[in-house]
């Protein structure tokens, strides 16, 4: 057997994450590597270190994504931009997708990424609540499970429009402007309950 690092091995698995998400066999992408699982499991110790060595450059481009949306002079440009390249990303990338709704233990590299992009964009709803351009009881974690709702909404028909995810994320963004707003049932469901609720199996 070929001997590999983590960070050599890191686009096979990311590739097959992507195709199949964090549920991908641990048989196929230890055939694209060229290994046995056995080596896999002695190079990452569980499925879940596996997952930390493949996908966290890709949470951490998403922050970087953030951070150039924050650039923007219009905040509710900026908010737009990162949610449709995030949807966009989703959209392609099932790893990914799962890997923004499912928590990770706290001291692992992939949960340390998605704070530092869960801080970014809690800075962009932030500025787009001050600057009155995204109505007040709108909250991060709303946007969150919408963006991924719209993503998963869309799955069925991807194969015959799969950009059709960008006409219902207008719709979406545009019923959240202020002059769109009409009084919601309930309220955005606090971030620290979302977490333990989504938390990843094994982490």
């Amino acid at each position: 057997m070929p001997s590999a690092t983590k960070t050599d091995w890191s686009p096979r698995p990311r590739a097959t994450f992507a195709e199949h998400g964090l549920g991908a066999s641990l048989e196929e992408i230890a055939r694209r590597a060229g290994v046995r699982v056995g080596t896999l499991y002695h190079h990452f110790g569980s499925r879940v270190g596996l997952i930390d060595a493949a996908l966290t450059d890709r949470v951490e481009a998403s922050s970087r994504l953030a951070e150039q949306a924050l650039d923007c002079a219009d905040p509710w440009q900026g908010l737009v931009e990162h949610l449709t390249a995030i949807a966009r990303w989703q959209a392609e990338d099932r790893g990914f997708t799962e890997v923004c709704v499912h928590a990770f233990a706290d001291d692992l590299a992939i949960e340390k990424a998605k704070a530092r992009g869960h801080e970014l964009t809690k800075q962009l709803v932030d500025r787009a609540h001050r600057a009155g351009v995204l109505r007040p009881d709108v909250g991060l974690t709303d946007l969150g499970l919408l963006v991924w709702a719209v993503v998963r909404a869309t799955n069925g028909v991807r194969t015959i429009e799969p950009d059709a995810w960008r006409r219902h994320l207008a719709i979406l963004l545009n019923g959240l402007r202020p002059e769109a707003a009409h009084e919601l049932p309930g309220s955005p469901l606090d971030p620290d309950h979302v977490r333990v609720a989504m938390a990843y199996p094994g982490s």
